[in-house]
């Protein structure tokens, strides 16, 4: 029986779209080639496990020189990558934890980067617990990410619901029993918890 659901942030909570920023900020085909030419996610990757953000960046605008400015931006700018809030998601968690159910964030996240994402968004300080990558030093799909907010909700398996918009970290999470959501939009999350019991279509409407 399920008993509390586990949200991922990026692109389930808050949207996440680095491609988009870039895109509107340098033009579509240079963002093509600042991404395929500079390890921009692989660098944001190390962020998520605990890298700070600013030193990370700021040495990778220096290595690649020819992209300096626009490296730059993953830091000066990160919130507008990290924007706006899917508001039909948000009002997901707050129906569920009317009803009691326990809700928690599992995300990989920067340090700095959540700090600024607190700010700009209370609704993060909402949940009844959160497992944050750069917190413990493991990434999604890690089996001690998962392990960590098992240990930390003293629950497992079948008594937790994940939704996250990453199939990797989907198989993941059903590999130890959790139930799982693929993120798509707010509408068919809705749907899944209703399909498990968790809300009513009438608290829908």
């Amino acid at each position: 029986m399920v008993e509390a659901v586990v949200f991922d942030i990026g692109r389930v909570l808050i949207d996440w779209d680095p491609a988009g920023f870039y895109d509107r900020e340098i033009g579509p085909d240079a963002r093509a080639r600042l991404f395929a030419e500079v390890p921009l996610e692989a660098a944001n990757l190390e962020v998520d496990r605990g890298a700070p953000l600013r030193e990370t960046i700021y040495a990778l605008a220096a290595e690649h020189p020819d992209w300096a400015d626009a490296i730059r931006l993953w830091h000066d700018r990160w919130l507008e990558m990290a924007s706006p809030a899917i508001e039909g998601s948000v009002a997901l968690m707050r129906a569920l934890q009317a009803r009691g159910v326990p809700c928690w964030a599992l995300s990989n996240f920067g340090a700095e980067p959540f700090e600024i994402a607190e700010e700009a968004y209370p609704f993060l300080a909402e949940f009844d617990g959160r497992v944050i990558s750069s917190h413990i030093g493991a990434l999604k799909p890690e089996p001690e990410i998962f392990e960590t907010l098992e240990l930390a909700a003293e629950m497992s398996g079948a008594q937790l619901f994940f939704t996250d918009d990453r199939p990797e970290n989907i198989k993941a999470a059903a590999q130890r029993g959790w139930r799982t959501h693929l993120f798509n939009w707010p509408d068919g999350l809705a749907r899944a918890l209703v399909d498990v019991g968790l809300l009513t279509k009438e608290e829908l409407a």
